[in-house]
């Protein structure tokens, strides 16, 4: 009952279509919230309201989860190693990170500013 290799190697597949389709964020709270949908499952609450809710959550995230992997087996693993999306969110144009009207590089030193705030204000309380 536990040994599903066809669904290893679904699963790799599927996850290779998720990182390219799903935002950073969505995709570590569906991580999240997969593990808790699992349990309803499994311990046989499947006709509950909450069953229901983490469904239209997935729902709405897997819209776009869609496209092509290839996946390498070998001694019992599965390895991803290649995939391709149509609504993938990787860009070659914006993650060559060029001056373009979607990237402005002069906006990096605003956000590591920011995004490092936090960190600067504990070494202050450190003493550092």
């Amino acid at each position: 009952m536990y040994e599903t290799p066809g669904g290893t190697i679904l699963r790799a597949a599927h996850q290779g279509i998720e990182q390219l389709t799903l935002d950073r964020d969505t995709l570590h709270y569906k991580d999240v919230v997969a593990h808790r949908y699992a349990e309803v499952i499994y311990n046989g609450l499947w006709y509950t309201p909450l069953r229901e809710a983490l469904q239209a959550f997935f729902t709405v995230t897997q819209q776009n989860v869609t496209g092509v992997a290839r996946i390498k087996l070998y001694k019992g693993n599965a390895s991803l190693v290649g995939r391709k999306a149509e609504k993938s969110l990787y860009n070659t144009d914006i993650a060559s990170f060029t001056m373009s009207q979607t990237y402005n590089q002069a906006d990096a030193e605003g956000f590591i500013k920011l995004f490092g705030l936090p960190v600067k204000v504990q070494a202050l309380v450190d003493g550092k």
